[in-house]
């Protein structure tokens, strides 16, 4: 195989003080319960974005079995982690929202209300016709969770996985060849000029804005893709006085926030090529076979027009059952085929009670 094949939205990094409380949190208001792989090694090839040094740290990967990308809750073991000196405001360079599946958005509206969540919206309607509402978790994140009828499985949780997020660019043609082009999100759901009502609650989110939705025509193919099934990713652009800033300008990656948005793919390699020569070269790049925790892979970072971070990640090892022994090695699978769903639902024995 000698083309890179993007699988899909593997994950959203999120820094964050405390990488067990958070895992707990994104358990029980998310269904994010299943523990994929957990990581205390020292961070060394992102020092250029930590100051210049290796860190020790915390990963914990999670995602909910029912559909969707998961949540990497990354924590500096030996350095307090810094929160923005500013709110985050809508159109800020950088993640901006991470958008979350709902199986049905009023009981997730009512059960969140239950559980104290901090709420920045009622249910609004968002240009696609879809119903979102916004939340906060604990760190000043903000969720969008919107409603999807695109499912893994259908289980007892109101809410499902990661399927998209919300970037802030400074220019959203520069920005298009990127996402388009090369991470395949080639067809266009809406692009509007204007002013918002479903945005009109959150920090700077009654300004003017240019919003693009995108998503791809073609179906995801690969191991985990029928878990993280199809994603969407809205680039927003402030066109009012408004001045966006960096959203990490002043800040480590790691720090409290949205720190990037990862992809699993196939044949890296082809993808760093083709990035090279587009003009995204990849920023850092691990070594082939990469140990996280018990999974093991090869990863890099580039940055898209306005240095927000994309991870690349090429699976190679997932465990399931460590004192089996049990492992699934998509070194040995045809990489455009799926892993059968029993495989898949085999990662239910590592959820956390």
């Amino acid at each position: 195989m000698n083309k890179k094949m993007i699988n899909g939205i593997q994950q959203i990094g999120l820094g964050i003080d405390n990488a067990d409380c958070a895992f707990r949190w994104y358990a029980v208001v998310m269904g994010a319960d299943i523990s994929v792989f957990e990581d205390s090694n020292e961070a060394t090839y992102m020092a250029p974005y930590m100051g210049g040094l290796p860190r020790k740290k915390k990963a914990i990967l999670a995602i909910n079995l029912q559909g969707g990308g998961g949540y990497e809750h990354w924590q500096y073991l030996e350095r307090q982690p810094v929160f923005p000196s500013n709110a985050v405001h809508i159109g800020d360079y950088g993640i901006n929202i991470a958008s979350i599946k709902s199986l049905n958005i009023e009981h997730s509206f009512r059960r969140l209300k239950q559980l104290g969540i901090t709420f920045l919206s009622d249910i609004v309607t968002e240009p696609d016709k879809k119903r979102c509402f916004y939340v906060q978790d604990p760190w000043n994140n903000i969720l969008q969770i919107k409603e999807s009828s695109e499912w893994f499985i259908k289980g007892k949780k109101d809410i499902g996985g990661v399927f998209g997020c919300i970037i802030g660019v400074s220019d959203i043609e520069k920005s298009i060849k990127l996402y388009s082009e090369i991470l395949e999100y080639d067809q266009v759901v809406y692009d509007i000029t204007d002013t918002f009502d479903d945005i009109n609650n959150l920090p700077n989110g009654n300004g003017r804005f240019r919003r693009i939705l995108l998503t791809h025509s073609a179906e995801r193919k690969g191991g985990f893709a029928p878990l993280f099934g199809k994603t969407y990713i809205e680039l927003i652009q402030s066109v009012d006085d408004y001045i966006p800033k960096k959203i990490f300008s002043d800040r480590y990656w790691g720090d409290i926030g949205f720190i990037h948005l990862c992809f699993d793919i196939r044949n890296i390699s082809a993808l760093m090529s083709e990035c090279a020569d587009k003009g995204f070269p990849f920023k850092v790049r691990s070594s082939d076979s990469f140990d996280m925790g018990e999974a093991n892979g090869s990863w890099g970072y580039l940055e898209d027009s306005d240095g927000t971070l994309i991870e690349i990640v090429e699976t190679h090892k997932v465990p399931i059952v460590k004192k089996l022994n049990w492992y699934i090695n998509l070194n040995k699978r045809d990489p455009q085929k799926s892993l059968p769903r029993w495989l898949i639902m085999a990662l239910r024995f590592k959820r956390v009670k």
